[in-house]
């Protein structure tokens, strides 16, 4: 159905057990933020890796998702289902605006609109009302799903998290497997080509690019609702940056790769903040032995080296 090859249908498996049994061996919140990282490298990816496309500006859709979801929740009180929805159609429409302007534009270009685009954003979120400021929105309730479902135990919220994120992988490996995901490679590949072809190159790339930041939003609400919280660090540059850096180091290009690269980074942040200040330099040498080690990424390489398309 969803167009798996036998090595991708071997390896989406084991990533379903090892979401299944994950949170009987570790700690289902720190589980939770990984899996809302991985599906923000996802939908990433399906930018940068599909199209071709560098945004320096993601996290404006990952926190203004966030933001709406977390505004939503703690004063509309709506249904849980209901703010994450929300999430990602603020994501959206900001994609629609945003990407009308820069989709233009390829290259480095494109990345320094993203980027502007995304510090005005920034910006917005310090001095609207309705964020908080650098307080941000604190003390979300993740209220009910679907009006039953109390997810203030972790171990429940968890169970939705991940099939937002299993549902969102899902939704984009059918999108760059589909006839329109085709057209996305060649575009990626050959755009002057793929012009002379017929098709209006501009129209799939904005189209990838609100899908892309659909799920970006998606992913920014479901971290408001795991953590309570949505503040200005979900719309910094770094963000974007720190997802850069997790898509290039699970595989850039692959299906599993920014889910590897999300568990990778966000165990580093984890286990490595005893270091204090050292953790940056820790995880900056990391990264370095990884792109010298790994050039197409971990599963990139896993991928090379048993000749499977993952």
């Amino acid at each position: 159905m969803f167009g798996f090859s036998r090595s991708q249908s071997i390896a989406f498996v084991l990533m379903v057990v090892l979401i299944v049994v994950s949170p009987f061996v570790l700690y289902p919140v720190f589980l939770m933020r990984v899996l809302c990282t991985a599906l923000f490298a996802s939908a990433f990816n399906l930018m940068l890796g599909y199209v071709g496309l560098l945004s320096f500006g993601h996290a404006a859709f990952f926190g203004m998702g966030s933001y709406v979801t977390a505004w939503t929740m703690k004063f509309w009180h709506v249904d849980a289902s209901i703010a994450i929805i929300f999430g990602g159609a603020t994501g959206a429409a900001f994609g629609l605006v945003l990407g009308y302007l820069a989709i233009r534009r390829s290259g480095i270009y494109f990345a320094m609109i993203t980027l502007a685009l995304a510090q005005m954003v920034y910006f917005f979120c310090l001095e609207a009302p309705f964020t908080g400021g650098e307080d941000g929105i604190q003390q979300v309730p993740r209220g009910y799903l679907f009006g039953f479902i109390d997810l203030s135990n972790d171990m429940t919220m968890y169970w939705v998290v991940a099939a937002v994120f299993v549902g969102g992988f899902l939704m984009i490996h059918r999108i760059i497997h589909s006839p329109f995901g085709q057209v996305l490679k060649g575009i990626r590949e050959n755009e002057p080509r793929a012009t002379s072809l017929g098709y209006r190159t501009d129209d799939y790339k904005l189209i990838a690019f609100v899908l892309s930041c659909m799920l970006s939003g998606v992913a920014g609400g479901t971290k408001a609702l795991v953590f309570g919280i949505a503040t200005l660090t979900d719309v910094h540059y770094s963000t974007s940056g720190e997802v850069v850096l997790t898509t290039l180091l699970g595989g850039l290009g692959t299906v599993f790769g920014p889910a590897m690269g999300a568990l990778v980074v966000t165990s580093m942040e984890n286990y490595l903040a005893q270091a204090g200040a050292w953790v940056t330099v820790i995880q900056g040498a990391i990264f370095m032995l990884c792109v010298l080690a790994f050039r197409r990424g971990i599963i990139g390489e896993i991928g090379a080296f048993f000749r499977l398309a993952l």
